[in-house]
Parts: structure tokens; C-alpha cells; sequence
């Protein structure tokens, strides 16, 4: 822990003569929990009272912290170091309190006012506080569990800032996850608590037990409803388990968990028990299934009144209680006010920052993500260097990653098997062996926590490249990738998490099934926030992959496994400096009596395809999907007349869907034939050759659909 200043150390020599904690500094701690409780009350108030307050003054969404306040306030006391982080929850508003966050901010955000965590954008507790030099509070999700996994990326990132970048400004520094007794059966909180012990991240899991979530009782969340009972032999943890309303308690324990972490001695976890004192939430009647006797026991146990007793008259007397009081009352009667007298979030900018953009006036620098400066030094140019040699597309990537780990200190690769052996496709081969284990590196079997630990890393300011082995392996991290695209919007750009995602699918050399062949690269066009590559060669993975890992927007890289597997992707490697901008389809011939529309291994089949068709074909093949080139289509499609599009995903919502409606839409009255679609019928992918050549586009049905929309 840091070094009092010379008022807490003169305060401490006097709370050790009367018997109370020396090492906490409990005016901080008395003042930001009587102003959560205060605002609580101020939250609750308004929604029971709605027909007398201005309704758009109302909060929508209220969550409680009663009875959570004290030892929230205690861990925000000792969060000192400049690069300690928390990823919180929705009854996180204690702690961030004590780490900084305006009182004015706590109300405006619940009343949807301008500014605040996300300028009215998301709920008012879906929290945020981008510090610099100071505690910061990671940007959370509305997921119950999802706050795990990037505290845990956060962990990782104070380790190789402090042992591979040798920043001394790391040493000490924890992350430390909050969550109550319900997350703990969630894949969030096993995922990072596999990667904390087994890397011996510092990282502490603080977990607040009010014995419910929502109605169900903790013990069908964890058996026994006490998980540091059940974790009380975990290998590299330290557990600690105490009553979260006991003051001197709580210190103790946070005390010795928070010194452990910081040591160095690998991850803690403390479990405390605490009363929830209100509903759930708003709306919640939490009598429905509660008893009397049940909410009696729980008032008992407020932790204010004993904080009240455990400092009146030990470190305050009873007219410095009362003064403390007041300035609570004072500050929050003032804070109300002005957030009140914030204006309503402007909806003109309602569409700004779902990607990075150019910065405007007033605009804040995001929380994460390579610095302007940095990215301005890597520099790239989007012409392709002369004389490159001919590299298949895995040879390619693998190139592209060894470049820019060379180049960028910050850059770290990982995924399950992407270390010694080099990945299941072998593109990540050798990297380690260069690179060290501490920047190419292997994960336990967890996409949730893959993914997860990515964005932790890249608020934290690294660049991280993910790979999922296969694109349907990536379902079970899709709470966190669509949080991830969504971190900058719904934070009014106060965060950013840039990462990549590399994700091999499609149908491989003469072999399918259902869950290696899967490409659905719709799925993460639908995506708000993401960028999509899907490139059919060498020599356009090279720059789009390069384009990623220098960009500020997260990117899925789709790598295709029949490229993988053959050399139909081959090309002349374009440079070590080749970026090419997302968005720039490349016109892969040019004709004047149909357009055609693919990317990925389809453009392969689609360019014999046309060599056998008879009339002027212009081939387009758009390389990425979000954003596609509309222009380039729409401009091909007005000189042709004609379009016909062709994909590998399924044909009923795929992204073809997409691209025929805005050809309709903007190009209507220059078709001279209906849009042609080829895809897969709707069926998934199958395993026998024989099978698959059955439901895959095929060069034949290619030609057939070219011809029927000439012939129209």
C-alpha cells in the first residue's frame, strides 16, 4: 500500500490508541458510504413518488447497494496504485464513489443525463470510470458474470507491462473483479478463475454475498451457498470468508488480501457476507418471496449503524459524525440539482462512436486501444511493395503476425494450442519459439475467457490477436465479442477495446460438418461496433490483417479453411508495411453485362465460373462485409443492369440478403433482371463429400445462375 499523507498517518496513531483499524482511512470510508446510502434513498424516493416528480427526472432502472456500502467503501480505500483496475457490477456505485466518480455523475447517469458513464446511452449502474494515472473502473455490461474475464485481462496486462515491458510503474498494482454470490455459477467466474490461478495473475475476486439473486437462494447457485467454502483447496488462491457489515472485519480480511495480491503471491478471493436491504431491483417486490422474519434479519444487519458504532467515539465523536453527516445531505442536495439541470442526451449524436472516428471538438481521447502516437508510427502504406515472393494464405498470416510483433512491443497472440504446436492450422508455427511464451501463448479451453481477457487487455492498451479454432467455437464467447462491439458506443467513447479476432471456418479441402465448417459470417455483420474481413488470398490477408492489428475498431478475420488447406489463395506477398483500408472491394475483372458479388474461397469458383460464361462479366470481390463497399456494387450494378451474388452461408438472412435489398433499394430502375442469389440451402454443413459438393455453390450452379440472369 502507498504512504499515508501526514493527516492519515497523524489520524492512524490515533484510531490505533482507541482501537481501530490504523490502516484505513474511515472519514473517507464513513463519507462515500453515507452518500450511497443517500442516494439510494433519493432513487428509491423518486420511484415511489412518481406522480409527483417530473417524469423526466425519473430513474428507469434502480439498483439498490443498501447494505453493500461499507466494505465496497473499505476495497475503494485501498485501491491507491496508478494502475489498478476494477471490473464492477451494478451494485458497484459504493466503489466508485470512493475511486472518484462525482456524486453529480452517480444521479445524472440513473436519470439518463447528458454525460455521465455513457451520455444516456446505457442503463445509469452499467458503470465506468476511465481514470488515467489512477484506479480505473473497466466499462461493464449488463450480463450478470461478464465483469470476470476482462478484470482478468486486465491482470495479465499489469504482469507483461511489468515484467516484459519493464514499466516499473506496474509494480503492485491488482485488478480486482466484483461480483456477488449468483455470478459465481457463471462461465465468466470459472473461466478467469482458471486463467488467475494458473498464471498466478493479481487479481483479486471480490465477492459480496446477500445470499439471492434476484429470488433464488444462493445455494442453487453454488453448493452449500458458500463459495469459499468450496474453494478452500484451490490450488494458488488464497480464500478468505467474513461478515461484510463488521467494519473491523472487513478491514482485516481486505486488508490481507489486497497485501497478498500485491505481493505478488498470486490471486485471492474473499468472500463477505452482506444484507440486501432493498428489492432487486426497482420493479422487483422482493416480499413476493421473502419472509417478514427474513427482511427483519437482514435490517438487522445494516452495516451503517455499525460503522456508526465501531467509529463514534473511537475516531470521530458524535458532533464529527454529525457534521459528516451533514456535508453527505449537503453534497448530494447540491448534486441532485445540477444533475437535474443537465439536458437530455443530444439525439444528433446518437450515431456517433460505433466506430472510431475522427475526433471533434470536446471530444475525450478514449480509455484504451493503441495511443494516436503509436499507431502514427506504424505508419503502412496501401500500395503493394514490388517483388514479393508467392506465399500461400497461412504462410501469409503467419508473416503478417511475426511482422508486427516485431515491430509493436505491445502486440501479444494467444489462443488454445497457438503456442508450441502452432496452432490446429499450424499458422501460428514457430512464433513462440521467437517470440517467448509471455507474447505468443497458449489459453485454457475457455472462448468466453479468450475473448474476455482480450478486451481487458486492449483497454489496458495492448493489441491483443485472439484465435477461436473454428468460427462456430466462438458461440460460447458471444456475450463477450458483442459487448466488445459495443464498448465504445455505449460508452460515449470513453473506452475502446480494439482487439482481433482471428477465427478459421468454411468448408475445408473435400471435408465438412457442422461444427468445423461453419462460416456465418453474417452473424458478426449484424454485429454493431465490428469490422469483418473475409479475404479470398495472400496478399489481401496480409494487408486487412495488418489494417486490424494498426486500427482502433475490433475486427473478426475470418480465415477460411479451404484457403488454409490448398494453395487456391496464393499470391505475392505485398510488404511488411501493405495495410489495405476496409471497405475497398477489388474489382477482379471487368465486364458490362453482369455483376458479381462474393469474397472468401467462393471467388475462386466464381472466377472459373465466369471464364465459362459467355457474356462480359465484372467480378467484384468485396474482401471485407462490415463495412462493404456499396458504392463500388452499387456503381457496377448501374452499368451492368445485372447481379448476381454469391456466398457460402446459408441463403435465408446471409449476407447476400443484404446487399440484393440495397441493390433494390438504390438501384431499382437500372436492373434489367431480378437479383440472382446463390448460397447454401438451409440446411448446416455435412460431413461426406459426396454431401457437401450437394449444398456447396458450385462452379455449375454458378454458370447456371450467370446464364438464367443474361437471359433475362
Amino acid at each position: 500500500m502507498s504512504v499515508p499523507s501526514a493527516s492519515v498517518r497523524s489520524r492512524s496513531r490515533r484510531d490505533a490508541k482507541h482501537g481501530v483499524d490504523p490502516h484505513v482511512d474511515w472519514r473517507r470510508v464513513a463519507y462515500h458510504a453515507l452518500v450511497s446510502r443517500a442516494l439510494d434513498d433519493v432513487e428509491e424516493a423518486t420511484n415511489r413518488n412518481k406522480a409527483t416528480i417530473p417524469r423526466e427526472h425519473l430513474v428507469l432502472y434502480q439498483f439498490s447497494a443498501r447494505g453493500h456500502e461499507v466494505a465496497q467503501a473499505i476495497v475503494g480505500s485501498l485501491l491507491d496504485r496508478p494502475h489498478d483496475a476494477a471490473g464492477a457490477y451494478y451494485r458497484s456505485r459504493p466503489l466508485l464513489l470512493s475511486l472518484g466518480l462525482s456524486i453529480e455523475d452517480a444521479l445524472a447517469s440513473p436519470l439518463g443525463r447528458s454525460g455521465g458513464f455513457s451520455d444516456g446511452r446505457d442503463i445509469g449502474v452499467v458503470c465506468n470510470l476511465p481514470n488515467r494515472g489512477c484506479p480505473v473502473v473497466l466499462p461493464m455490461s449488463g450480463d450478470v458474470g461478464s465483469q470476470y474475464t476482462p478484470t482478468a485481462g486486465w491482470a495479465q496486462s499489469i504482469a507483461y507491462y511489468r515484467d516484459v515491458l519493464r514499466d516499473p510503474s506496474y509494480a503492485g498494482c491488482i485488478a480486482v473483479a466484483f461480483g456477488g454470490e449468483a455470478s459465481v455459477a457463471t462461465n465468466g467466474f470459472w473461466s478467469s478463475l482458471t486463467v488467475a490461478t494458473t498464471l498466478r495473475l493479481p487479481m483479486l475476486f471480490y465477492i459480496e454475498d446477500n445470499g439471492l439473486g434476484i429470488s433464488v437462494r444462493g445455494d442453487m447457485q453454488t453448493p452449500g451457498a458458500n463459495i469459499a467454502k468450496n474453494l478452500a483447496s484451490f490450488s494458488n488462491l488464497l480464500v478468505r470468508d467474513g461478515d461484510g457489515t463488521d467494519p473491523a472485519e472487513c478491514a482485516r480480511l481486505l486488508g490481507e488480501v489486497v497485501d497478498h495480491v500485491r505481493a505478488g503471491d498470486g490471486p485471492a478471493l474473499v468472500r463477505l457476507t452482506v444484507p440486501r436491504l432493498s428489492s432487486h431491483s426497482g420493479p422487483d417486490n422482493q416480499r413476493a418471496y421473502r419472509t417478514d422474519d427474513e427482511l427483519a434479519a437482514d435490517a438487522a444487519r445494516d452495516p451503517l449503524p455499525k460503522l456508526r458504532d465501531y467509529l463514534v467515539p473511537a475516531a470521530l465523536s458524535e458532533a464529527e459524525w454529525g457534521a459528516l453527516e451533514a456535508d453527505v445531505q449537503r453534497d448530494v442536495d447540491a448534486a441532485l440539482e445540477a444533475a437535474r439541470a443537465r439536458p437530455a442526451p443530444d439525439p444528433a449524436r446518437i450515431k456517433r462512436f460505433v466506430y472510431a472516428e475522427p475526433p471533434q471538438a470536446g471530444d475525450a481521447e478514449p480509455f484504451g486501444g493503441l495511443r494516436p502516437d503509436e499507431l502514427q508510427a506504424l505508419g503502412g502504406t496501401d500500395t503493394p511493395a514490388d517483388g514479393g515472393d508467392t506465399v500461400r494464405f497461412a504462410e501469409a498470416v503467419r508473416r503478417t503476425l511475426r511482422r508486427e510483433l516485431e515491430v509493436n512491443p505491445k502486440v501479444l497472440v494467444f489462443g488454445e494450442d497457438v503456442g508450441v504446436k502452432g496452432g490446429v492450422h499450424l499458422v501460428t508455427e514457430g512464433l513462440q519459439r521467437q517470440f517467448g511464451a509471455q507474447r505468443v501463448f497458449d489459453t485454457s479451453l475457455s472462448e468466453e475467457g479468450i475473448v474476455g481477457r482480450a478486451v481487458g487487455m486492449a483497454v489496458a492498451g495492448l493489441m491483443p490477436v485472439a484465435e477461436i479454432q473454428f468460427r462456430k467455437y466462438a458461440d460460447p464467447a458471444t456475450e463477450q465479442l458483442n459487448n466488445c462491439g459495443t464498448l465504445r458506443w455505449r460508452t460515449a467513447n470513453r473506452f475502446a477495446a480494439p482487439i482481433v479476432v482471428r477465427m478459421p471456418g468454411g468448408f475445408g479441402k473435400d471435408v465438412g460438418d457442422p461444427w468445423h465448417s461453419l462460416s456465418s459470417e453474417v452473424t458478426w455483420a449484424h454485429g454493431l461496433g465490428w469490422r469483418v474481413a473475409v479475404p479470398s488470398n495472400s496478399a489481401d490477408a496480409v494487408g486487412l490483417l495488418r489494417a486490424a492489428m494498426r486500427g482502433s475498431n475490433p475486427t473478426i478475420f475470418f480465415e477460411h479453411r479451404s484457403l488454409l488447406m490448398t494453395s487456391d489463395g496464393s499470391a505475392r506477398y505485398p510488404g511488411d508495411d501493405y495495410v489495405l483500408p476496409f471497405g475497398r472491394a477489388a474489382v477482379l475483372r471487368e465486364g458490362t453485362d453482369v455483376t458479381v458479388v462474393t469474397w472468401g474461397a467462393l471467388v475462386h469458383r466464381c472466377a472459373e465460373a465466369a471464364g465459362r460464361v459467355g457474356g462480359s462479366i465484372e467480378l467484384l470481390d468485396l474482401r471485407t462485409v462490415a463495412p462493404w463497399d456499396r458504392e463500388r456494387v452499387l456503381d457496377s450494378v448501374r452499368k451492368t443492369g445485372r447481379c448476381v451474388i454469391v456466398h457460402e452461408d446459408t441463403l435465408t438472412a446471409g449476407f447476400g440478403a443484404e446487399i440484393a435489398a440495397t441493390v433494390a433499394q438504390e438501384a431499382f430502375w437500372f436492373l434489367d433482371a431480378p437479383v440472382e442469389r446463390v448460397a447454401v440451402e438451409d440446411v448446416p454443413m455435412p460431413y461426406h463429400p459426396v454431401l457437401l459438393d450437394a449444398v456447396l455453390p458450385s462452379v455449375e450452379r454458378i454458370v447456371a445462375a450467370i446464364e438464367r440472369t443474361l437471359a433475362a
